[in-house]
């Protein structure tokens, strides 16, 4: 079930939006972006390697998976990004281990979101600097400022009585003039822009068309958020499932459809919004690098991630590749992890007014961040 965290504050015309996209269940980066001509991936993987008449060519060395293919002109146009063997230092291949690490950044309390938004000069712009669309905060908001948690913005409503109830309340959150009467007015003014948005029937610019599925629907609102400048901080979307150890194509071959209609439209639909927007992807680890008998990977170590958006030198697959053979595998037999994914958001978190506290977000990490950005 996606679940999406949007964060909102009062500095809506300002304001750069970082969304992330989590795929829970640990993606297949060596089946989503290719090494084409490296012979031990074809070797390892008979049965399900994704060829080379069939890969969508992106740069003589790297395949994009062909149900990725929406994904090529943002590639090709300079919007997207790759990062091949990233993941994080932990090497259970415990889904909740390895989430718990990377959502939390690090062996420390609180998430890494929370800390980065913590430490922004107007986090505590009002009670809505965090709000969760979804049934529970995720580990990488632990801690934030403010969390509030809704399922829709048809939730974020305040009764069929609110006239009444907001002018009582502006009467009395304007006789405070201390942070409780700051707080309550920015609650107040965020349900007048949200009860706008929910009673208008939003139409997707530039020609964009979502799929149907939770993870579209959440890239939907975050757009009418974004668009509507609430002053969104921060997003999350999750698109959860990848864990698949049999007959692996019946179960990530949608969720890749998903992903690629999903960020395509979301993309799309932002138009010139996009500049100040940066969407990435990542994922808890990746899978073994060898099929196993019933057409499926076990739990492995390096993935993919994926970045979007304004001022991304994109069109490049970016990390050090470290071969697939038998003397540089990992463990069982995985793809190592070379970019450590906080080198991946380090760059990311700095363009969003986070240059200044990255120590904050990431304590105790020696960064060597990656070049995303010109």
């Amino acid at each position: 079930m996606a679940d999406v965290q949007s964060f909102v504050t009062g500095n809506g015309d300002e304001q750069r939006t970082l969304v992330v996209v989590f795929l829970r269940g640990g993606a297949d980066g060596l089946n989503m972006v290719a090494p084409l001509p490296d012979d031990g991936y074809h070797n390892a993987r008979p049965r399900i390697a994704i060829t080379k008449s069939k890969a969508v060519a992106l740069d003589g060395f790297y395949g994009l998976n062909p149900l990725l293919k929406e994904l090529e002109p943002l590639y090709r146009d300079g919007t997207l990004a790759i990062i091949h063997a990233a993941g994080s230092e932990d090497s259970t291949r415990s889904h909740f281990e390895a989430q718990d690490l990377m959502e939390h950044g690090g062996i420390i309390g609180g998430g890494w979101l929370a800390r980065f938004l913590r430490a922004q000069s107007n986090a505590a712009a009002g009670p809505l600097a965090a709000v969760a669309l979804g049934s529970a905060v995720p580990e990488c908001l632990r801690g934030a400022p403010t969390a509030t948690v809704f399922q829709s913005l048809d939730d974020f409503s305040l009764g069929d009585n609110r006239n009444r109830l907001t002018e009582s309340l502006g009467r009395l959150y304007g006789l405070q003039p201390d942070d409780l009467g700051r707080a309550g007015r920015y609650t107040l003014d965020a349900v007048g822009r949200i009860d706008k948005l929910r009673n208008a029937k939003y139409h997707p610019a530039n020609g964009a068309v979502y799929g149907a599925d939770r993870f579209s629907n959440g890239l939907t609102q975050i757009a009418r958020l974004i668009k509507a400048r609430v002053g969104l901080q921060a997003a999350s979307v999750d698109l959860g499932g990848w864990d698949s150890h049999f007959s692996q194509a019946t179960v990530m071959d949608p969720l890749m459809l998903r992903l690629a209609k999903g960020l395509s439209a979301f993309c799309q639909d932002l138009g010139r919004e996009l500049d100040r927007t940066t969407v990435v992807v990542m994922t808890e680890f990746g899978r073994r690098l060898e099929e196993n008998s019933a057409f499926g990977t076990d739990h492995g170590r390096g993935s993919v991630m994926f970045v979007l958006g304004g001022g991304i030198q994109g069109g490049r697959v970016l990390g050090k590749w470290p071969g697939l053979t038998k003397d540089v595998l990992e463990g069982p037999g995985d793809l190592p992890v070379t970019t450590n994914y906080r080198n991946v958001l380090a760059p990311i978190l700095e363009r969003h007014g986070g240059a200044g506290t990255l120590g904050q977000t990431f304590p105790e990490f020696t960064f060597d961040p990656v070049r995303l950005f010109g």
